[in-house]
């Protein structure tokens, strides 16, 4: 039998108090439905039915890269119905997998034993919980089969004692489904299509029902708010954490590091508190990143250090370079071996020569900076002139005095010299020192303003 998963997403989810649909909440930087599709595909699924209802285009747009069977659930008359919405697209000979777009820790370790148990008949993952309130009990009888599963609201004060839950996840024969789905009735409090009124039935008509219990509790939570979001997401950072950590990766506090995507680590890595990391981040080996660090899709070679406070998107660092305090290094900006970007420097789409230091409080836009250029404090490149971009190139071994303005299109030449407070609009020759200041006046017999007396 091949696996085929349904995976119900149509709720509101209002108690999110939000306009975004839920199952597009993110945990770790990424919609809680897309890590539900990673974990059915990761299980093999030969196909993945998608039932959506409240804001399904807007769904469907935020997955659209996805290989998904979009089904529509126009009423939400319950999890039962639902099924029932995707189950004539499934194969006949499929077993069925329902899982939900807003439980995103569900793991494939607990899923597997499910679905290879269902293969003969349904089977249905269960849970115990210290406090079961709010979730449907798993009755058994007193050889320990399971008799019938009551949601929370139907359950009778003996029942309510149960610490055994229905998780909602549940497999089986596409034909069992097809069999009983249809006959499930919705007399209970909320006129509702339960789909583990299916299990009732196999029981009633003499079968078991195979059960598996989850591997952890916290993995089957439901999100329905935003407090259970930040529980489900620091439980997430926490295992992304554990698993750096076990790879050798240094983290200075687990509780205090943010993985929003992919995190890749050489040896000897640091991490301090508060780091950020978003899109695909590869660290090398012996790389240190200070506190409050924003590390987005970048690449950051062996030996490298970013200090504190510094902001990298779609940056590449070579190798023994240093960076910040307080640099924002924005998209394509790229760092050969051994330069620096020092404290209060933005670059953006500027190439730093091997060697080559922009110190502190500049800005170094569309630049081809060559090795051992040395550019002072306060510099800018002007590479923008309210429409066009222009490039600006620094040759091998530059100096760029303090508080120099660079007009782009410009080109310093090889072991060419600014000197400081210089505005340049002309190419400077190899080893040509440019000065483009106005001259100084000093004023003598010049007196300071004085105050009018009684004026405050």
């Amino acid at each position: 039998m091949n696996l085929e998963v349904i995976i119900l997403a149509a709720g509101q989810g209002s108690r999110m108090q939000s306009d975004l649909p839920k199952v597009l909440h993110q945990v770790a930087g990424k919609a809680m439905l897309s890590h539900v599709l990673d974990t059915a595909t990761g299980l093999g699924a030969s196909q993945l039915h998608v039932v959506v209802g409240h804001g399904s285009e807007q769904v469907q747009e935020a997955l659209a890269d996805r290989e998904v069977n979009w089904v529509l659930q126009e009423q939400q008359l319950g999890t039962g119905h639902a099924v029932l919405q995707a189950l004539p697209q499934v194969a006949e000979d499929a077993v069925v997998l329902v899982l939900y777009g807003d439980v995103p820790l569900i793991t494939v370790d607990s899923l597997k034993p499910l679905v290879a148990a269902a293969r003969s008949g349904p089977a249905l993952l269960t849970a115990v919980l210290p406090d079961a309130t709010g979730y449907g009990r798993v009755v058994r009888n007193a050889a320990g089969d399971l008799q019938a599963v009551v949601e929370d609201r139907d359950a009778s004060a003996e029942q309510r004692l149960i610490c055994e839950i229905n998780t909602g996840v549940l497999a089986a024969p596409a034909s069992f489904l097809r069999d009983f789905l249809p006959r499930v009735r919705n007399e209970n409090s909320q006129n509702e299509y339960y789909l583990p009124d299916v299990l009732s039935m196999q029981v009633e008509a003499g079968a078991k029902v195979a059960t598996c219990e989850s591997q952890t509790a916290v993995e089957i939570e439901g999100v329905n708010n935003r407090l259970q979001l930040s529980r489900v997401e620091r439980e997430f950072q926490q295992r992304l954490a554990q698993q750096l950590l076990l790879q050798g990766v240094g983290i200075a506090d687990p509780a205090r590091l943010d993985v929003r995507g992919s995190l890749r680590c050489g040896r000897n890595v640091f991490i301090d508190v508060n780091v950020v990391i978003e899109g695909d981040v590869v660290l090398g080996d012996n790389v240190s990143i200070g506190p409050n660090c924003v590390i987005i899709d970048s690449v950051i070679e062996a030996g490298s250090t970013i200090h504190a406070m510094s902001h990298l998107q779609e940056a590449k660092i070579g190798s023994d370079c240093n960076v910040g305090p307080y640099a924002r290094l924005r998209s394509g900006t790229d760092l050969s071996t051994g330069a620096k970007v020092g404290n209060f420097v933005e670059t953006k789409k500027a190439k730093i020569g091997q060697g080559s230091k922009v110190n502190h409080l500049s800005y170094i836009g569309d630049c081809n900076m060559g090795a051992g250029v040395n550019v002072g404090a306060g510099t800018i490149t002007c590479n923008y002139d309210g429409v066009n971009k222009y490039q600006t190139e620094l040759g091998d071994g530059v100096f760029i005095g303090s508080n120099s303005t660079l007009v782009a299109p410009l080109t310093v030449q090889a072991q060419g010299f600014v000197a400081a407070g210089s505005t340049i609009t002309k190419t400077v020759e190899e080893d040509e020192l440019a000065v483009g200041r106005g001259r100084q006046r000093n004023i003598q017999g010049w007196q300071r303003p004085q105050a009018n007396k009684g004026q405050s």
